[in-house]
């Protein structure tokens, strides 16, 4: 079911309601601007890969994947009921979020005519109770709906470069292994192996070498 942060985002890049939902040949365009295709994905890439690769033959498309870096949580006792009471979550998002997705979209990106907008974004969390017994260990909640409180930044993504600049690797790192990653960008080092993985998948880095800490990559070109 499309969220409403999902429908206000797609409003966000159409100037008007007939730029929303245009049907391009056998798809349906979440927004068409001037000659630009617009598709706004808070889910997984993954879902729309083989609809973009399809599309960038022909169109120019941007590809607009919102990052969640605060999350209000608002909880009803049942389905379209009154918010009985609202809190922030704990827990923040950061751009490099953006990577667990691209690890699905690096046969897609980068192409001539696709750009990657991310917003980051601050949203309310609908909650309500699961319709469904479930055990200790599994939320006892669903999400209900999702909406846009505010963007706070929006980055485009064009060039493998651009997105090796994410993580933010000190100039002078000439050569570095996924534990350097891990490092500059604050992240356990399982993560940074993804990181790396889609770099090197992207063209943004490429390896040099092994020796026993790992990989050795450096920025390509």
């Amino acid at each position: 079911m499309e969220t409403t942060l999902h429908q206000q985002l797609k409003r966000c890049y159409a100037r008007s309601e007939q730029e929303t939902e245009v049907a391009v040949g056998r798809y349906r365009i979440d927004a068409v601007r001037d000659d630009e295709l617009i598709e706004v994905q808070c889910a997984s890439l993954s879902a729309i890969r083989d609809k973009c690769r399809d599309l960038l033959d022909r169109h120019s498309l941007r590809v607009v994947k919102p990052v969640i870096l605060r999350t209000r949580i608002a909880k009803a006792k049942r389905t379209n009921g009154p918010v009985t009471s609202r809190r922030m979550s704990p827990k923040r998002g950061s751009v490099l979020d953006l990577f667990e997705d691209l690890i699905y979209f690096s046969r897609v990106f980068p192409n001539p005519n696709l750009t990657i907008e991310v917003p980051l974004v601050h949203v309310e969390q609908l909650r309500v109770p699961s319709k469904k017994r479930r055990r200790r260990w599994k939320k006892d909640y669903r999400v209900q709906d999702v909406k846009l409180e505010s963007i706070e930044d929006t980055i485009e993504i064009r060039e493998p470069a651009e997105l090796f600049a994410l993580i933010d690797m000190p100039d002078d790192c000439e050569e570095f292994n996924t534990q350097d990653i891990a490092t500059a960008t604050d992240r356990p080092r399982w993560v940074a192996q993804q990181i790396a993985y889609v770099l090197r998948k992207t063209g943004a880095i490429e390896a040099t070498g092994r020796t026993r800490t790992g990989i050795r990559y450096r920025r390509a070109g």
